[in-house]
């Protein structure tokens, strides 16, 4: 690819936009919430385009678009079974228990139910998800950079990295929120005339299941039997490993995007954040799914028009190069700069999103409370900053360890079944069980944790996983993924109720505000149904429902 001066004058000026947000909004930080937190002044637009773009990093568009080309249409269950139906829970029924409490982030909140053991636990591997998963945005950006356009990949993580630490440095979380609003937009425009060039290329939707294996091109239809799809996975397995397990352990306990709705300006705009946000996470497949299922296509013999996605060192199809690849077939001069652009937007947006958890997370629930205390707000505003320049510096890193993964996104839903998969069971214990302890939530997290890594030592999946002894073969590493969630969710389930029952409770006068039966409900009332909580969720219930029996 030759990228020409139209084209590195848009990414120019794209870089010289995110900066110059950091430096706008650097003024406005006096304090550590300010930097941190955003003080609750963000608007419910802002805040639900954020709450989407947070999640639209580079995993999400060049991960989805590979596993489009590696699996086929089932990967849309990432969207309309994967995220809908848990972020609208997060919005009816999670939101008031994490707004109304005023905690500051999600292990302070495990704090304010459970104790400090139990935030701890949790803080310490929440931060090591998010610099893995920035460290995977800041490969697939590199690894794009080098392949495509021939620049020196360790060069290219340094500078990239170099520009999220400045605009996240100068204006904190508000900097990276307004700058994910900015990156939302870009990735949409940067990415729409692909899909359409492309589909058009193929012949059209028709066509391109005339030229795929069946499996590659209904969704539910071959379900039945795992070794009739391409996951490998029965339905029952995608249902709760995906759908339960993993969907909501993402969404409805994940600080990176609940962060999103935390700033919101009042209640109502906290639960609607995560509610409006489905609205472009439903269409998204569109952007992000599609064109890996027409790029497979356009590579049969009947199609061929000199497309080729590219192959790793082994001779194998490296599906993370598969949307690079799709631009640099297909985009001219100009139109190439906003693709790169709508790119490098997407790894930004990812890699920002984790470092402002990362640093939040870091500084309320391991600095302040493990290390110095009872310090002035300035000193931790310092930290908060000096943080984020060590956060960037892990996520370099971890972005070497991503390597060895031709598919960047089983790699990172590996890393949420570690993290997010024990955690659900600890917050739905938690928030409608009023009787769940201290001590069970956090005996319940070490054991699913510990589930997690032996489910992981003793299966195996296209040659990794396996460390204690390979017991068992999973066809796809996002097979073998969803099966590591789910024991860790069974185990902590289990042990959380188990200890419970012999352990002291706290009070219900301790709990209210944090546990279901003991607070109180919110009502919508007043305005027109469509800035109501309760119409919109079920309006887009039926529409993911009626979108899953389309494309049976």
């Amino acid at each position: 690819m030759d990228l020409k001066m139209a084209d590195y004058c848009i990414i120019i000026l794209y870089f010289l936009f995110v900066i110059g947000v950091g430096f706008v909004i650097k003024r406005k930080i006096k304090s550590s919430n300010d930097f941190l937190a955003s003080s609750r002044t963000i608007p419910l637009w802002i805040t639900s385009l954020a709450f989407i773009s947070a999640n639209l990093g580079a995993q999400e568009v060049i991960g989805m678009v590979a596993s489009g080309a590696k699996y086929g249409i089932v990967t849309v269950h990432f969207y309309w079974v994967g995220a809908i139906f848990a972020m609208i829970f997060l919005g009816v029924y999670m939101m008031p228990f994490y707004y109304g409490s005023r905690a500051r982030s999600v292990p302070e909140y495990l704090k304010l139910r459970f104790d400090e053991k139990t935030r701890g636990l949790n803080a310490i591997s929440f931060a090591v998800m998010t610099v893995f998963s920035s460290g995977i945005s800041l490969y697939a950006l590199a690894k794009m950079l080098e392949i495509i356009l021939k620049w020196n990949f360790d060069i290219s993580i340094w500078i990239a990295a170099c520009i999220v630490m400045v605009y996240i440095f100068m204006g904190g979380l508000t900097s990276a929120v307004y700058n994910e609003v900015l990156q939302f937009f870009l990735i949409v425009l940067g990415f729409s005339p692909l899909v359409i060039v492309a589909l058009q290329d193929a012949g059209g939707w028709a066509a391109v299941k005339a030229n795929l294996a069946p499996n590659m091109t209904h969704a539910w239809k071959y379900m039945g039997d795992k070794d009739a799809n391409p996951l490998g996975l029965h339905f029952m397995s995608l249902i709760f490993g995906l759908g339960f397990v993993m969907s909501f352990g993402y969404w409805c306990t994940d600080f990176l995007v609940i962060q999103r709705a935390m700033i919101a300006k009042n209640m109502r705009e906290a639960r609607l954040t995560p509610i409006v946000a489905a609205v472009p996470k439903m269409l998204m497949p569109l952007i992000v799914v599609l064109p890996g299922i027409v790029a497979i296509a356009l590579m049969q013999p009947a199609l061929a028009n000199g497309y080729k996605i590219p192959v790793d060192e082994s001779g194998q199809l490296n599906y993370t190069m598969t949307l690079p690849s799709l631009i640099a077939h297909y985009y001219p001069s100009g139109l190439l700069g906003v693709g790169i652009t709508a790119l490098m937007a997407s790894f930004m947006s990812g890699m920002a999103g984790n470092v402002t958890a990362f640093n939040a997370v870091f500084t309320f629930d391991i600095y302040q409370p493990y290390f110095v205390k009872n310090k002035s707000d300035r000193h931790y505003l310092i930290v908060g900053k000096c943080v984020t320049v060590v956060g960037i510096l892990i996520s370099v890193m971890t972005a070497y360890i991503a390597k060895g993964f031709n598919n960047i996104n089983d790699f990172l839903q590996l890393v949420f079944g570690f993290v997010n998969g024990p955690l659900f069971a600890t917050f739905l214990l938690g928030m409608f069980w009023k009787r769940t302890t201290a001590h069970g939530a956090f005996w319940g997290l070490l054991a699913g944790t510990v589930g997690a890594a032996l489910t992981h030592g003793l299966t195996m999946a296209e040659g990794k996983g396996g460390w204690i002894a390979p017991l068992y073969e999973i066809k796809s590493g996002m097979g073998q993924a969803f099966i590591v969630a789910l024991v860790s969710w069974i185990v902590n389930f289990f042990t959380t109720i188990l200890v419970s029952l012999v352990t002291k409770p706290k009070s219900d006068e301790e709990l209210k505000g944090l546990v279901y039966s003991l607070t109180e409900k919110q009502v919508d009332h007043g305005g027109p149904w469509y800035k109501r909580v309760t119409p919109v969720a079920l309006l887009l219930l039926l529409i993911t429902i009626i979108l899953n029996i389309i494309f049976f």
